[in-house]
């Protein structure tokens, strides 16, 4: 018997059911019985929320409608696996379940902390022998996973925030007295999101004036004065801004106006507010009309405006990580490798979990103008591809249609 078991964790993405997608009908291609479901993640798992995923995914309808339905159809989870030491039972009770629901190989979709989830059930599944496989298929808009070009999820994602700035500009543009717009864009550590702002200068548009990545120190004081400069010259002034910049302190500029208590397992703090916070400087300094603008989750559940490579490939990488397992192959992710630009072409390979497991790929200082207040135009003809062609939502009564998953868990 050959049964897996699939699971999606951290963030949810516009594209992230379709590496699910990838893995259940390659999984059922090649034989597998029955695959699985954890709902919301390997907490579902050790909450005995398993579902049948078969009973579904009926048919190519059901198929259709899951890749074209944004967030994790399955529930997600920011569960961190504790260490082994001490905690020896939470390890037995998962591969207890994995025994008892016969799996010969587990699946997990998602970032960085999912990522380690997979290496820490590796490094036990080693330890103890166990002929289960575990093979991590990448998710993030992030893009910050170690190893791979790029990660399934960013791409349209980015196609997003890039279509969503140039509205932003054209509507700017419409009055006759000075407006500053700062849109706040997701990226902790990372600034490949807030880059792709950047896409959006053109022959139709002016594009942004500035951006502002984490990789970079931020100056508040400076920012006000250069945002001074701007509005002597235009009516209309048009910033990007990561979520995670940070002062010379190291705290993140959110966190100068609004105490954030929330922090989650993996020790991340909830961010939000730094667009606010400018936007409110700009207005008290200049007396001009300001707008702080949060894409927020809306970057990340755009699936109406899903780039098409970015379907592919994640779909692809779902089907890559079933190959690796039914070949006998463990503590791996999945990776994506460019191997032309012109025409654009990637292909799927796997690494070692070890070398991608809280590991964060950040965008290189290169691709960073000196001052800090642009990218580069390498980093431009980096994202452009990720972004391309289209697939078109199922439409509704004018709306698109998505599935949703019934949560009622196996009866076992």
């Amino acid at each position: 018997m050959k049964n897996i078991i699939v699971g999606q964790s951290g963030g949810p993405t516009a594209v992230i059911n379709s590496s699910l997608l990838g893995v259940y009908k390659t999984a059922k291609d090649r034989g597998a019985d029955t695959v699985y479901g954890m709902v919301h993640g390997i907490k579902g798992l050790l909450d005995g929320n398993v579902v049948d995923l078969s009973t579904r995914i009926r048919n190519e309808l059901d198929m259709d409608l899951l890749k074209r339905t944004p967030s994790s159809f399955l529930g997600s989870c920011r569960y961190k696996l504790p260490d082994v030491n001490g905690h020896e039972d939470t390890y037995e009770k998962i591969f207890a379940t994995l025994k008892k629901l016969d799996v010969c190989a587990f699946f997990y979709i998602g970032g960085n902390d999912s990522m380690d989830t997979i290496m820490r059930l590796t490094d036990y599944g080693n330890k103890i022998g166990s002929p289960i496989r575990f093979i991590g298929v990448p998710k993030t808009i992030d893009n910050d996973l170690a190893v791979t070009d790029h990660t399934p999820g960013f791409g349209s994602a980015a196609k997003y925030i890039a279509a969503t700035t140039k509205e932003i500009i054209r509507d700017g543009l419409v009055y006759d007295y000075p407006v500053v717009s700062v849109i706040e864009v997701m990226g902790r550590n990372a600034g490949w999101l807030t880059a792709a702002t950047a896409l959006a200068r053109g022959e139709d548009c002016e594009g942004v004036d500035e951006i502002y990545l984490p990789e970079r120190v931020f100056d508040v004081d400076a920012f006000i004065t250069r945002m001074g400069e701007r509005l002597k010259e235009n009516r209309s002034v048009v910033v990007a801004v990561s979520e995670g910049v940070k002062i010379a302190d190291g705290r993140y500029v959110c966190e100068l106006s609004d105490h954030v208590d929330y922090v989650d397992a993996f020790g991340h703090k909830q961010l939000a507010g730094t667009a606010r916070f400018l936007a409110g400087r700009i207005a008290e300094k200049y007396g001009v009309k300001t707008r702080a603008i949060e894409l927020s989750s809306l970057q990340r559940c755009a699936a109406h405006i899903q780039a098409r490579i970015d379907v592919t490939e994640a779909y692809n990488c779902g089907g890559a990580a079933v190959k690796a397992a039914f070949e006998g192959k463990t503590g791996l992710v999945i990776t994506l490798k460019r191997v032309s630009d012109d025409p654009y072409m990637c292909v799927a390979e796997a690494a070692d979990v070890h070398e991608i497991a809280n590991v964060e790929k950040k965008v290189p200082p290169e691709w960073i103008t000196e001052d800090g207040t642009y990218v580069r135009q390498e980093l431009v003809h980096y994202i452009m591809p990720l972004i391309q062609a289209e697939i078109t939502p199922l439409w509704v009564n004018g709306l698109p249609r998505h599935v949703r998953l019934n949560e009622t868990p196996l009866k076992r």
